[in-house]
């Protein structure tokens, strides 16, 4: 898409705050005027397109998609999604440690296991571990904590959750993300520990390096955009 406006706006409407462009509504792919219930997002979003460049491609809207997400996607279902949500955690990532080298292992557990203490203490998910590709079948108990968790989130933190949660492997460091328990860059460093041990033994990829670098963006993309739904 190319840049065809010059100004943009946002205006109060009885859905919350619209985002015109020339006085133009953004619309949702569905055809439906874009607003939302929180003025900090909209002015978020308003800045995107503010910011956009002549050629617009979609990584340079990232709140956009996600508000359009939120409002056509997950609104209507949102339970469609925390199942999609709640089967990360029963195959955690950070329930499963390597085997060997035991220097690994060992980092995983002091990287990782704080975090699944978090989940228990704050949630009481209590999660148990395995090494290698054994899997592990969490206890009924600890997926009910999880959906609970789950249950507990609106549209708005489901759409943060459903980029954050598959780039990271892990419904644990998402819930812990958006709880302003850990900064995204720390959730990505923790969700990347493997590949992170594997380039200081064998040296960096630059292509593994740029794929991680466009997952860290949607991660804080999608940190940002829960945050301000919460301002």
């Amino acid at each position: 898409m190319r840049r065809f406006w010059t100004d943009v706006t946002i205006d109060a409407v009885e859905a919350g705050f619209a985002i015109r462009l020339d006085g133009k509504p953004v619309r949702l792919p569905g055809g439906a005027p874009l607003a939302v219930p929180h003025q900090a997002l909209a002015s978020a979003i308003a800045g995107e397109w503010r910011a956009a460049n002549a050629t617009i491609i979609p990584d340079d809207l990232p709140l956009t998609q996600l508000a359009g997400a939120a409002i056509e996607q997950i609104a209507p279902d949102p339970d469609a999604l925390r199942r999609n949500l709640l089967a990360y955690g029963s195959t955690d990532l950070l329930c499963y440690r390597a085997e060997t080298p035991a220097a690994l292992a060992a980092l995983q557990h002091e990287k990782w296991q704080p975090w699944l203490d978090w989940a228990n203490n704050r949630l009481g998910a209590r999660l148990v571990t395995t090494r290698g590709i054994i899997a592990v079948t969490q206890s009924d108990a600890a997926l009910r904590c999880l959906a609970g968790a789950l249950a507990s989130q609106d549209e708005w933190a489901l759409a943060g959750l459903g980029v954050a949660v598959p780039a990271l492997g892990s419904l644990v460091l998402g819930l812990a993300t958006i709880a302003g328990a850990m900064t995204p860059e720390t959730a990505h460093d923790l969700a990347r520990l493997d590949e992170i041990w594997q380039e200081a033994t064998w040296g960096a990829d630059a292509e593994a390096q740029a794929r991680r670098n466009g997952i860290a963006r949607d991660i804080a993309s999608a940190a940002m955009f829960v945050t301000l739904t919460r301002s």
